[in-house]
């Protein structure tokens, strides 16, 4: 397989380049990105370690690499400040989206490419990437919560001092504001989280609104997160080089599961070689499913305000 990374100089390009390099499945890494110095400096870093790594060709350049490309990785963008949500993201970055959109259009792509896209605010711009490519709608997917999912499990673990493999948690809808924690499925250790010792409504609150606010928390520290991130994306491609069929929360338009329709946003989604190669409706509690729908109507008036304001579907 080979993955291009738009945005690949930057700090999640880069990251998800060396999350995949690391991973050792994908047979081909292209770094592209509007600073093409940058670009060429990340990949050739990358390079230097690849006699430790596995026989991978990594590259850098622009949209010519895309014609070869087996799956495309969008993840520049402007970055969010400490103090802006995901979705205020929107004006500044969606001009940007369009341009990258035609771009890979006009390069011309695979039929049997898939995008990923990673870019905030990702479920709105997963939308318009389906409405744009000439794609079938199972092609292209978000990273949606997958993020905010790895996230919240390795705050649940700390807390509890468990390891991090032993807590199986979601989080479902949007990546922003109106995310929503599953709570009625998590587990720790195989048992329910609500009956582990220790474990109480107050400190589910107080995890879950961490969890919310941990893009934030890290661009306050160190100006942006990398680490965590790329080896989400890692986990969401590599379960499509190897046709994993891995229930990922992951985002994509829905036609109908929970009741959602024609917006994109993460339910339990199995990914495979194919992309999005079906959903899961499991057991929520009422609250939860409430939640969810809202958090689909959210991204829904959102999206119909950026529609009229660049015009499309």
């Amino acid at each position: 397989m080979k993955v291009s990374i738009i945005g690949g100089g930057g700090l999640v390009g880069s990251c998800t380049a060396f999350a995949l390099q690391t991973g050792k499945i994908v047979r081909e890494i292209a770094l592209l990105d509007a600073n093409e110095e940058m670009a060429a400096g990340q990949a050739l870093d990358l390079l230097h370690g690849a006699s430790l790594m596995a026989d991978q060709v990594i590259t850098s350049g622009g949209y010519e690499h895309i014609p070869a490309s087996d799956l495309i990785c969008i993840t520049a963008g402007l970055r969010r400040k400490p103090d802006e949500s995901r979705l205020d993201l929107i004006n500044r970055n969606v001009d940007l989206f369009v341009q990258i959109l035609a771009s890979i259009q006009q390069a011309g792509h695979k039929p049997e490419a898939t995008v990923l896209v990673v870019s905030n605010p990702v479920d709105v711009l997963t939308h318009l990437a389906a409405a744009r490519l000439d794609l079938p709608p199972a092609r292209v997917l978000g990273l949606g919560t997958q993020l905010d999912t790895i996230r919240f499990r390795a705050l649940i673990s700390q807390r509890l001092e468990l390891p991090p493999t032993q807590i199986k948690a979601l989080i479902l809808g949007e990546h922003g504001d109106s995310m929503v924690p599953i709570w009625s499925s998590a587990t720790a250790a195989g048992l329910p989280l609500d009956k582990f010792p220790g474990w109480n409504a107050h400190l589910a609150g107080e995890l879950f609104t961490r969890t919310k606010g941990s893009g934030a928390e890290v661009i306050k520290r160190k100006g942006g997160a990398g680490f965590a991130v790329g080896l989400a994306i890692q986990e969401v491609i590599e379960a499509i080089a190897l046709d994993r069929r891995a229930i990922l929360p992951v985002s994509s338009v829905q036609s109908g599961c929970y009741g959602i329709r024609d917006v994109a946003l993460s339910v339990p989604t199995v990914v495979g070689a194919a992309g999005v190669v079906g959903t899961y409706e499991i057991e929520l509690w009422p609250k939860e499913m409430q939640a969810l729908r809202k958090s689909g109507q959210v991204l829904r008036q959102t999206v119909d305000t950026v529609l009229t304001r660049i015009g499309g579907n």
